[in-house]
């Protein structure tokens, strides 16, 4: 392990959360979280000097610090940070248009991906990690027309779908900030890479709804050098159309919240074969192109149920959440995906912000994956055997410091780490243990505090 960056990463940490600062990729498959959802311990707490006029300001900074202290392909130590400013524009109050919003944001991310860098698996261990760049991330205009909402502009499809506020108590990018699953097997739209897109979403009831949208496949939106400013449609290959209905309640209509939600994906945009190049023969071993194919589609379904509830005017107790996806057409990275866990809101007297969180998941390997993989180590001089099934593990602490700081601490386990990262390696990566930190520091329920 390197010393001096491991304590480089840790103390990164400590300044940021000492100064009064603001506040889902993979070295193969990008796959950045949403924009970060405030604790909402702050939510209460911020100051919006113009929000009488219709403006609401945000300005808040994400860190993860990360090390494995056993396995993977060395010891090392990274860390990722961002940099969050957005403005929400009321054009109700503005302009007299009513149920209209202009939504913007812009992001800064910079660090390192300890996944590329150290273990050489693609899902990475820091959610925040992606896009390392100062990028245009939303602009959009989103209208509500009674139980009809629809939002277009430039944005994500990961922002809209398959998200829930439960998955990023967590720092691995398996679970947060949406199941890795669908960057892997489809073209997925993942913040803060923003393309053209639209979406809309109807209220049956005040519980159930049906949603769906559309967003522009391009790639030139996933290159180290978009800023998302580029407003070009040039290059696009097609379109993703992810779909959602479901049903769910909030803690002010029941006890128990809880969301049921069946989804999927139709993705219509060019992807690469996952173990054929241009000519039939096996690219990563040939050095050619992999073939271009266009057509994949999937399907989830998704809950969390809140199991506790002792006090009904207090939002502790423990919730229990899973995913289950799998693909419907198309030659695909990953058979299929599971996930299950459990988040305690309230840990300790006087700790009623605080959460205690245990994730797990399996991303499952298809024929056409393995094949891949056992060539290049047999190519490599080594056996086959590369394990379909790899396991990835967390165990959070989230501790609210006051309405403007939350930290979490994490331990992270990687059972039968794929060798995306390093293909000819000719034995096992060993299985990663990995300490995580990960912190946000919210700028505008900091000054709020300072006002007073």
């Amino acid at each position: 392990m390197k010393t001096s960056r491991l304590a480089a990463a840790w103390l990164a940490s400590v300044l940021t959360l000492s100064a009064p600062s603001a506040r889902a990729q993979d070295n193969a498959v990008p796959q950045d979280a949403p924009p970060p959802t405030l604790p909402q311990a702050t939510e209460d707490a911020q100051w919006q000097p113009l929000a009488e006029q219709g403006i609401t300001l945000s300005l808040n900074y994400t860190g993860e610090a990360a090390t494995n202290l056993s396995g993977g392909l060395r010891r090392d130590a990274a860390y990722a940070g961002q940099v969050y400013v957005g403005t929400d524009l009321d054009m109700g109050k503005i302009a007299g248009i009513d149920g209209a919003t202009i939504h913007a944001a812009v992001t800064n991310r910079h660090g390192e991906n300890l996944a590329a860098i150290a273990i050489g698996n693609n899902t990475s261990v820091q959610e925040i990690y992606g896009t390392q760049n100062t990028h245009l991330a939303i602009l959009t205009w989103e209208q509500k027309l009674g139980p009809l909402t629809i939002e277009a502009g430039r944005s994500q499809a990961n922002v809209h779908f398959l998200s829930s506020p439960l998955y990023c108590n967590f720092q691995s990018n398996s679970a947060c900030g949406n199941p890795t699953f669908v960057f892997k097997n489809s073209n997925f739209t993942y913040f803060p890479a923003s393309s053209w897109m639209a979406h809309a979403k109807l209220s049956l009831t005040p519980e159930v709804f049906a949603h769906v949208g559309v967003y522009e496949v391009n790639p030139d939106r996933k290159r180290p050098n978009d800023n998302g400013f580029n407003f070009s449609t040039r290059n696009a290959t097609g379109v993703i159309v992810p779909w959602e209905v479901g049903y769910g309640t909030d803690f002010t209509t029941d006890r128990l919240p809880r969301h049921y939600i069946l989804g999927g994906w139709f993705d219509r945009g060019d992807f690469s074969d996952p173990l054929r190049d241009d000519r039939g023969g096996i690219a990563i071993v040939s050095g050619r192109a992999a073939a271009t194919h266009k057509g994949r589609s999937g399907i989830y379904l998704r809950f969390d149920q809140m199991l506790t509830r002792p006090d009904p005017t207090s939002e502790r107790g423990l919730s229990v959440f899973g995913v289950a996806m799998t693909n419907l057409s198309g030659r695909v990275e990953e058979r299929h995906f599971l996930e299950l866990g459990l988040l305690q809101t309230g840990t300790f007297k006087g700790r009623d912000k605080d959460t205690l969180g245990f994730v797990i998941n399996q991303q499952s390997f298809s024929d056409l994956a393995l094949a891949r993989m056992n060539a290049t180590r047999l190519f490599a001089g080594g056996k086959s055997g590369v394990h379909r099934d790899e396991y990835m593990m967390e165990l959070a602490y989230g501790a609210q410091l006051g309405p403007a700081v939350r930290i979490s601490p994490n331990l992270q386990y990687i059972l039968h780490p794929d060798q995306t990262g390093a293909p000819f390696r000719t034995r096992h990566i060993d299985d990663a243990l990995v300490v995580g930190l990960k912190f946000t520091v919210d700028a505008m329920s900091l000054a709020s505090a300072f006002k007073r």
